[in-house]
């Protein structure tokens, strides 16, 4: 087994791509990213990223990829023994992590040995599980209509960014709104949209497309509007919109500490994937 270093984004992908998309869900957030990386490096940061290839008789078994400055992000692995793997290389190279995501079971492979390596303190973020919907089931009425973010949304969208992030995601790269929604309206693929009922009520993003498939989110309705249905309709619009835009899949992620997000999303066709977890580092 050993591990290999790409620089070059192209070729990385070229390499790890075919790994990846045998399991488009669990692998959503690394496939998502491609197409922006492959335009530019450092979309996310002022670093170059750090892309890892985990290989056994040629053969790629295992990915690791870090956007800096956010956490490295880790895909299932056909040898468990990989995790440990990326964690001595990244070790080895004096990597200083501010955290990791991945697969439940994975992580701990990792965190065992990077702990023992590193000496570095880990604290569980968030415990979340990925879910695939390749039909809608529709919600209950609900009054109002979805409709595309436009240019006059602006400073509500930042602000909901904002609260989106601080209650579901602190440490993410909706801690910055401002360069979040600069980055969706870079990317073709991305799209925000409002349910509107007699104005905006609810939010719901897409994008981080794959081959078959499209990530929803974030999806947030303020606290004092939650409870009227609004977060189901502006879902299962936005998820019927990209599925009839061709399609098979539409992912997400769910907070499983927030069992009515599950309950929602569940009940308008989505179907649970994979369990995985975040943790930050203290070194």
């Amino acid at each position: 087994m050993e591990v290999e270093r790409h620089d070059d984004v192209h070729a990385f992908y070229e390499r790890v791509a075919p790994f990846l998309e045998r399991n488009e869900a669990a692998h959503t957030l690394q496939l998502g990213f491609r197409e922006r990386l492959e335009r530019n490096p450092r979309v996310f940061g002022d670093a170059d990223p750090i892309l890892l290839a985990v290989v056994a008789s040629g053969a790629v078994i295992g990915v690791a990829t870090q956007t800096p400055p956010f956490p490295a992000a880790l895909s299932l692995f056909e040898d468990p023994a990989g995790a440990e793997a990326v964690a001595e290389h990244l070790a080895a190279d004096g990597c200083e992590l501010p955290g990791i995501a991945g697969p439940v079971g994975v992580d701990e492979r990792f965190l065992d040995r990077w702990r023992a390596l590193t000496g570095a303190e880990a604290t569980l973020d968030r415990r979340e599980r990925i879910y695939a919907a390749h039909r809608v089931i529709a919600p209950r009425p609900t009054s109002g209509r979805m409709r595309p973010f436009d240019a006059h949304d602006r400073d509500l969208v930042l602000a909901w960014i904002a609260a989106f992030g601080a209650e579901a995601m602190p440490g993410s790269a909706l801690d910055n709104p401002e360069r979040f929604l600069e980055r969706r309206a870079q990317d073709p693929a991305s799209g925000l949209v409002l349910w509107d009922d007699g104005g905006p009520v609810s939010l719901a993003g897409f994008g981080a497309p794959s081959p078959n498939g499209m990530r929803i989110g974030p999806v947030y309705t303020p606290p004092e509007l939650r409870g009227r249905g609004y977060a189901s309709a502006v879902t299962a619009a936005v998820t019927t919109h990209v599925l009839e835009g061709g399609r098979r899949f539409c992912f997400l992620y769910t907070d499983l500490a927030n069992p009515t997000s599950n309950s929602i999303y569940q009940r308008i066709g989505y179907e649970p994937v994979i369990d995985v977890t975040a943790w930050r580092f203290r070194h």
